[in-house]
């Protein structure tokens, strides 16, 4: 499933091409994705204009002056821009929507297993029910080790799980909670609420350093996750622990092991992480 640096990466190549564009149809080959996707949604954009493209956790924003349109990619799911100077690939089997804007340019969505979501709001995104109960974004200032050792000092569940738990903070993934803990030296299985202050500023830090890291890589390459224009992510490359069990510790020469946390695959160093 694309992760927070996957949609983000999307977020980036998707951005420049449509902001400002004025849509001139909607063509919706598949409207049963997760949940069905808008009837009226082609009446509803056409003729609006893109103001601002953004993410919020996973899910991608793109406002109107009526409202926003939310996709979220699912398991499979893929944004691709077709630029107005290029011939345009006749849809496949999976490619489920076109948002054609008046310059020639196409956004369309992709999705073989059809768990991903397109919805319209007529609001500020953030009053969204999937959205309004979200904890903060990790890559700004309002996570830090206090607001994480806050967070955490009631949870005794793993501290792992916890971090997965998109009301304490969103978009850290099973493999990028795996990378995180390892590179904070912290084990996975232990309780959230045992982590010290010291601890949790350390492991803030580390999900800011490791994100940013899978962001400037296009991500990681996970079953058909490509960015808009069609490339996979290459952070997979850069992995320490996550499927790496059985492997040498790249930190202290140990060896790594698996275990299962929350029903997800769990990857860490029992010689360096505590």
């Amino acid at each position: 499933m694309p992760e927070l640096p996957e949609v983000e990466t999307v977020l980036r190549g998707v951005a420049p091409h449509i902001e400002g564009r004025t849509v001139a149809a909607v063509t919706v080959r598949q409207a049963k994705l997760r949940q069905p996707v808008p009837e009226t949604l082609g009446a509803t954009l056409a003729g609006e204009t893109v103001l601002e493209c953004s993410r919020r956790a996973k899910y991608l924003l793109i406002r109107f002056a009526t409202g926003v349109l939310l996709i979220h990619l699912g398991m499979s799911g893929s944004l691709k821009i077709l630029l107005p100077d290029a011939p345009h690939p006749e849809p496949q089997k999976h490619d489920h929507l076109d948002i054609a804007f008046s310059d020639g340019t196409v956004l369309r969505y992709r999705d073989p297993r059809r768990f991903g979501l397109v919805l319209w709001f007529a609001g500020a995104a953030e009053h969204h029910p999937l959205l309004a109960a979200l904890g903060p974004e990790p890559l700004t200032d309002e996570f830090d080790g206090s607001y994480l050792h806050r967070r955490l000092s009631s949870l005794k569940r793993p501290v792992k799980t916890a971090l997965m738990d998109n009301a304490v903070v969103v978009g850290v993934g099973n493999i990028y909670a795996n990378e995180s803990l390892f590179a904070a030296g912290i084990r996975p299985d232990r309780a959230a609420n045992s982590l010290s202050a010291e601890e949790c500023e350390m492991l803030a830090s580390c999900i800011k350093t490791v994100l940013e890291r899978a962001i400037a890589a296009g991500g990681s390459t996970l079953r058909d996750f490509t960015d808009s224009s069609g490339h996979s992510g290459y952070f997979q490359q850069e992995y320490a622990v996550y499927g790496r069990q059985g492997q040498v510790c790249p930190r202290c020469g140990g060896h790594i092991e698996k275990t299962v946390l929350g029903q997800r695959g769990t990857f860490f160093c029992a010689g360096c992480q505590h």
